[in-house]
C-alpha cells in the first residue's frame, strides 16, 4: 500500500499565515480597546450617537480580525488530533467577537444612568453587531492538516488514474489549478512554471483543482472513460485566491 502524504504548510505559508494572524489580533486589540473607552466614556444619553458610531467601528474590525484569521488557518491549518486547541483556533473569531462586544452589551442594559429610550436603542444595535460578528468569527468548515491531507491523496489517487501512474503536475504563480500537460494552452509561455506531485501544488500554492482541459485530453489520450471517486474539483479548491 502506498504510503499516505501529509500536509506541510511551505514556509512562505507560514510566514503569509504568521502576518496575518497578527493583523487579526491587532484589529481585535482595537475592537477591544474600543469597548472600553466606549463602557468608560460613551454609556450616557447624550452621547447615544457616539456610541453607537463606537459599536459600528467595533464590529467592523471584529469583522476584519475574523476574515483575516480564517485566511490565515487556510494557509496554516492545526491538526485536529488536538481538540481543544484546534476548536480555538478554528473559532477564536467568534471567541474574540464575543469579548469584543459581550461585556458593552451587558454595561448598556446594567447602566442605570440611562433612560429606557436610550438603552432600548444602544442596547439592540450592540446586540445585533454581537450576533452579526459571532456569526462571522465562526468557521463552519474549518480546515485541518488531516482535511488537507485525505484531499491531497485523493486527487493524487486521481491524477495517477489519468497520468499513467505519474504524480506530476505544473501551475503558475498566479494559477487557482494544477496541470497535467506544461504546453496546456492555460499555462503555454507562462513565465515561472513550477512542477512538481500534487501535494507540492498544494503546499505551495495552495492549488487543490486540476484543470479540466488537463483532465479531458488525460482521459481522451489514455481511453479512459471513467475514473473512481476523487477531488479533482475540491471543495477546498476555494481556498486557492486567485484566478489562472
Amino acid at each position: 500500500m502506498e504510503e499516505q502524504k501529509v500536509f506541510t504548510a511551505s514556509a512562505e505559508s507560514k510566514a503569509s499565515a504568521k502576518q496575518l494572524r497578527l493583523f487579526a489580533f491587532l484589529a481585535w486589540l482595537i475592537a477591544i480597546a474600543g469597548e472600553i473607552f466606549a463602557i468608560v466614556k460613551l454609556i450616557h444619553n447624550e452621547t447615544l450617537t457616539w456610541l453607537i458610531v463606537a459599536i459600528i467601528v467595533i464590529l467592523a474590525l471584529s469583522i476584519v480580525g475574523s476574515v483575516l484569521w480564517k485566511k490565515a488557518n487556510r494557509l496554516d491549518p492545526t491538526s485536529q488530533q488536538d481538540k481543544a486547541r484546534f476548536f480555538v483556533q478554528s473559532q477564536l473569531g467568534a471567541i474574540m467577537s464575543v469579548l469584543a462586544f459581550l461585556p458593552l452589551v451587558i454595561f448598556i442594559f446594567a447602566n442605570k444612568n440611562i433612560d429606557g429610550k436610550t438603552k432600548g436603542i444602544a442596547g439592540a444595535v450592540a446586540v445585533i453587531a454581537l450576533v452579526i460578528a459571532g456569526i462571522t468569527g465562526i468557521d463552519f468548515n474549518p480546515p485541518s492538516i488531516e482535511k488537507y491531507s485525505k484531499e491531497i491523496n485523493a486527487q493524487t489517487d486521481s491524477v495517477k488514474q489519468i497520468n499513467m501512474g505519474n504524480d506530476l503536475v505544473y501551475w503558475t504563480p498566479e494559477g487557482n489549478k494544477y496541470h497535467l500537460y506544461k504546453d496546456c494552452y492555460h499555462i503555454k509561455g507562462h513565465t515561472g512554471l513550477s512542477q512538481g506531485t500534487v501535494k507540492q501544488a498544494w503546499e505551495s500554492k495552495k492549488i487543490a483543482e486540476l484543470c479540466l482541459t488537463c483532465e479531458k485530453r488525460a482521459m481522451k489520450e489514455h481511453n479512459i472513460s471513467t475514473i473512481t471517486p476523487s477531488s479533482l474539483s475540491s471543495p477546498t479548491s476555494a481556498a486557492a485566491d486567485s484566478a489562472k
